[in-house]
């Protein structure tokens, strides 16, 4: 594996989980892959659990490790072609990035879409920079339009209770509000992944918010969140502004008042019509707005399990990078 971004990127997704299992039993014993071999982790963007878990991750495979802050202990990169740097960024990412590879052996990349165009977003014109100038296995630590590392780390969670579920687990990918834009990352890969697992997939959303195909497919759609949620096993309540495919213009907007969607805020109420389902998300979560503090602190949640597993699931993309050497 040269390039980890898509879930078809690991091949079968059966022995991929089987390996993650294999890792979580015993995180060290292939540290001798990563002995003198050096992993860059490159954030345009903030990062708690991604930092920490890929470091630990990279440390558990006998890698050392640099961290990147583009935006704080950088020049400020310029990321177009064709422009006359004469504004306040002083180094292209053309020259940047073959200097970079000079220093490592794998790169990790995070980058958030910028809305200001889609289809800049969804080209993912930074990390394909990388993939193109670097010469060195390339891994999406979150882009403009996937999180593929978080993703994995939930279809881990998810296997881990499946046998509580009576036959196929029931998976609702739901909607929340939310004050600010936020892009489709999460969702876009989250739908993406479950598609491919073995799972009853529904995606519940206010009419507007559809996800690009090319990452939901043909997964179903429910309009009717309570509908959506009943009989679920496992509820992933996720926002993510208007994905802007039919409407292009409307990419990256809120397309409601907030206090207006506050029903779609993920409470008791729509947790009782569910199966006895287990509560996930991503993190960081705004609480009161996608969910209540007695479903996120119930037993029944799964958040801090989740980022646990993502230390899990960035050892399994690391360790076949590393076997790609």
């Amino acid at each position: 594996m040269k390039v980890f971004q898509h879930v078809q990127d690991l091949g079968d997704l059966s022995t991929a989980l089987a390996e993650a299992q294999e890792v979580k039993r015993d995180r060290y014993q292939w540290k001798h892959l990563g002995v003198n071999k050096t992993a860059l982790l490159i954030f345009f963007n903030n990062s708690l659990r991604t930092r920490l878990s890929t470091q630990k991750a990279a440390m558990n495979l006998g890698m050392n490790v640099i961290v990147l802050d583009v935006n704080q202990g950088a020049w400020k990169l310029e990321t177009e072609r064709g422009v006359i740097m004469d504004g306040d960024k002083s180094e292209h990412l053309l020259e940047a990035i073959p200097v970079m590879a000079q220093y490592c052996d794998i790169i990790g990349v995070r980058s958030f879409a910028r809305f200001e165009n889609r289809q800049d977003d969804y080209e993912e014109r930074i990390l394909n920079q990388f993939v193109l100038y670097s010469g060195r296995p390339v891994f999406a630590m979150e882009t403009a339009t996937v999180h593929p590392l978080q993703v994995f780390a939930d279809l881990i969670t998810i296997e881990s209770h499946r046998r509580e579920c009576n036959g196929r687990p029931k998976v609702v990918l739901s909607w929340a509000p939310h004050p600010k834009a936020l892009p489709q990352a999460v969702p876009n890969s989250f739908a993406q992944w479950m598609r491919q697992a073995d799972v009853d997939f529904v995606i519940t959303h206010p009419e507007g918010y559809e996800l690009d195909p090319l990452f939901a497919g043909n997964a179903r759609v429910e309009y009717n969140q309570m509908k959506a949620l009943a009989d679920a096993d496992f509820v992933y309540a996720k926002n993510w502004s208007c994905p802007g495919v039919t409407r292009p213009e409307d990419y990256g907007k809120v397309l409601d008042d907030y206090h207006t969607m506050m029903d779609w805020t993920i409470d008791q109420r729509h947790m009782d019509v569910t199966r006895d389902a287990h509560f996930m998300h991503c993190l960081p979560v705004r609480r009161g707005m996608i969910v209540t503090d007695d479903v996120i602190e119930g037993p029944r949640s799964l958040v801090i399990e989740e980022a646990g597993n993502r230390e899990i699931s960035a050892t399994v993309v690391l360790k076949r990078l590393l076997e790609s050497l």
